[in-house]
């Protein structure tokens, strides 16, 4: 599928899908919907409700350009934080359209650059360590395919949308994040659309709407109770 480079309303940048009309990030600005989402809503939110942990494992639901990783890891480091992070992913961006992306510039960190870099040469299938606060295992697999049971404390749901991948969005997935996540963990997404919210909760999850990103009135967080 043919994919270009795109700048977000932000500055940062982003990969586009022509033939989905589809992005990566939303193209309201890639780097703040990640930070709301994921950093803020997510893993800040998980911080704050459990202040004593600071050990969390974090299950990433398409890696796609490492953003989230990236964020994840220089909030670890200046919150000394110890996470475990997996990041799945059924197709791998490749390193040419990589190397087009601007997050390191566009982030005021002076280890982004070096951190971005590690990320992606990381071996996949490979737990590896990315920095002192932040281990990286990188697996290449259909989400349908994750077997993992009670190991995370929170899952960023970063799947294509429900329009272009509505089986991505379905029970059977659902049931897959709740198994994975242990008692009290959070899963977060930027959807708030009320059917993923329905599927959610069948499968045993506590759902909540909350306000969304940039261009976005609304997100979905669910807790396993």
């Amino acid at each position: 599928m043919k994919r270009k480079i795109i700048i977000t309303a932000d500055g940062s940048t982003s990969i586009h899908l022509p033939e989905w009309e589809e992005q990566y990030h939303s193209k309201h600005g890639a780097i703040q919907e990640a930070k709301h989402v994921f950093l803020k809503s997510g893993l800040d939110y998980f911080v704050e409700k459990n202040p004593t942990q600071t050990e969390i494992a974090i299950l990433e639901i398409g890696f796609g350009t490492g953003l989230n990783a990236l964020l994840t890891a220089l909030v670890a480091e200046k919150k000394n934080l110890q996470i475990d992070y997996t990041g799945v992913e059924a197709y791998p961006v490749e390193m040419v359209e990589l190397e087009k992306l601007n997050y390191t510039k566009q982030l005021s960190n002076r280890n982004a650059e070096l951190y971005f870099s590690k990320i992606h040469q990381a071996n996949w299938e490979a737990k590896q360590n990315i920095t002192t606060n932040f281990a990286l295992t990188k697996q290449q697999k259909f989400f349908k395919n994750i077997a993992d049971s009670t190991l995370h404390n929170l899952v960023y749901f970063d799947a294509f949308g429900a329009r272009v991948q509505p089986e991505l969005w379905e029970e059977s997935i659902f049931e897959i994040m709740h198994n994975a996540l242990r008692k009290n963990g959070v899963l977060v997404t930027y959807s708030a659309k009320g059917s993923a919210r329905r599927a959610m909760q069948k499968v045993g999850f506590e759902v909540e709407r909350i306000p969304g990103p940039p261009g976005k009135r609304e997100m979905l967080r669910a807790t396993k109770l």
